[in-house]
């Protein structure tokens, strides 16, 4: 598994926008056969940063979601709704075991 946790800070008034558009991809990338996970997350004290959980079964995933149509439509549509560049923070999984996904 990997785990990628992208963190996004939005400009004020891109909160809802960049939410909808979010909310289509991770719906999408769900049904990917390499994605065990996809959530969107939002925090609670600053409505514009969220993070999107993006859990993969092998290495090469991540790369096979950059080539679909909803990644790229989305990676369009939020481009400039961002305040400061995305960070993408890569994981290995610990606990629970692969298994448990």
């Amino acid at each position: 598994m990997l785990i990628v946790h992208v963190h996004v800070q939005v400009k004020p008034g891109c909160e809802d926008a960049f939410l909808e558009a979010s909310l289509a991809n991770a719906r999408n990338s769900v049904q990917e056969p390499g994605v065990a996970r996809f959530d969107v997350l939002r925090e609670t004290a600053d409505p514009t940063r969220f993070v999107l959980l993006e859990v993969y079964r092998d290495a090469d995933a991540p790369a096979r979601h950059k080539e679909t149509a909803h990644y790229a439509a989305w990676r369009d549509a939020v481009a400039d709704m961002m305040a400061v560049p995305r960070v993408g923070v890569k994981y290995q999984n610990l606990f629970p075991d692969d298994r448990g996904w």
